[in-house]
């Protein structure tokens, strides 16, 4: 249809990662866009969005009875359908300057292990939103692209990519993932674990972006050369008075042994499970880490220790799905090889 074409030209393509904790939106042609948390405030009288991305996170534990912080996604997949449709939308028209009957092509990154419904549910959410077709990868696969491992050569490739909701392992080679496994364990398990542990060991009742605060100050997944101490303010749950505590980094290390430990057996059961040939070529190249939940200080360490392989970062972890994502949007044999139906 000549009309499609004369379109498709006003029209940009983008690559979205839906993320539990943050979504990131890459434009073709221009990089990435949109960068802001995944929540949602809503007027519960009203029903109208007051807020969406960077502004309503700052309200997340402050909002009176009337207003609600949602966040609309769970474990990398849509908890709350309606309101995940609203804030694509709204992202998608930032992405686009604010322009009205944009109708893009979108691809977007999903967990592994996700059913034919959640599928469905996120397909069906960025098409009312807006989008004239879209595609699902695997954000494990999109995260290797990202941080530029050879995936189409016929060698093995480890990535472990640990985010809000999810944490994503994958073998890949030949452009195909040969084992891969999600643990609905990640960043967000890791704030709830400190929030839990001062509640249990302290009474002290914390919200989830203090914890997060906690965590990013001073968590740590391996012992630390020298003590780090944060003062931590929140609620005692005992006086119901607000009260100011000063924590280290052994307590807070303490506090994500769970989650931490659930990663770890996550990444040996991989590497128990990869094919002879492509164990030696992981030997030889390691591991490698991306998203927010590697910025956790001392888990590359920790993984070298218990697997006994080279571990390194991704050259901008946080970022390493969307940019695997925006490379696919702009290879079409790749996309078509690497999504998933």
């Amino acid at each position: 249809m000549p009309f499609a074409k004369f379109f498709r030209q006003f029209s940009n393509d983008l690559a979205i990662d839906l993320g539990t904790s943050n979504t990131l939106v890459f434009a073709r042609n221009k990089g990435i866009v949109v960068r802001e948390p995944s929540v949602v405030v809503i007027n519960i009288l009203t029903n109208r969005i007051e807020a969406v991305g960077g502004e309503a996170k700052e309200m997340l534990g402050r909002t009176p009875g009337s207003i609600k912080s949602v966040r609309p996604m769970k474990d990398g997949v849509i908890a709350d359908f309606e309101v995940t449709e609203r804030m694509l939308e709204y992202f998608i028209k930032k992405a686009h300057g604010r322009k009205m009957y944009v109708h893009p092509r979108i691809v977007i990154g999903v967990p592994s292990e996700i059913t034919q419904v959640e599928k469905r549910a996120v397909r069906d959410s960025a098409m009312r939103a807006g989008a004239s077709e879209v595609f699902l990868v695997e954000q494990a696969m999109m995260a290797a692209i990202g941080a530029g491992l050879p995936i189409t050569e016929p060698s093995g490739n480890m990535i472990v990519d640990i985010g809000g909701g999810t944490t994503d392992v994958a073998v890949i080679s030949l452009a195909g993932i040969v084992y891969s496994r999600s643990v609905r364990i990640a960043g967000n398990e890791m704030d709830d674990g400190i929030i839990q542990y001062l509640k249990r060991k302290y009474s002290l009742l914390i919200g989830e972006r203090t914890a997060e605060r906690v965590k990013m100050e001073v968590g740590s997944a391996y012992p630390l050369k020298e003590e780090i101490r944060v003062e931590i303010k929140g609620r005692d749950l005992i006086e119901g008075v607000p009260k100011t505590l000063l924590t280290t980094d052994e307590e807070i290390r303490e506090a994500l042994a769970e989650p931490v430990a659930t990663i770890v057996e996550a990444v040996k059961s991989a590497l128990e499970r990869t094919p002879p040939e492509l164990s030696a070529d992981i030997m030889d190249k390691g591991i490698v880490l991306s998203g927010g939940g590697a910025l956790l200080r001392g888990l590359d360490q920790r993984l070298r220790n218990e697997t006994g392989l080279p571990v390194v970062l991704a050259e901008d972890p946080l970022s390493s799905v969307v940019l695997g994502t925006g490379k696919v949007l702009e290879d079409m044999d790749l996309l078509r090889k690497v999504s998933i139906r």
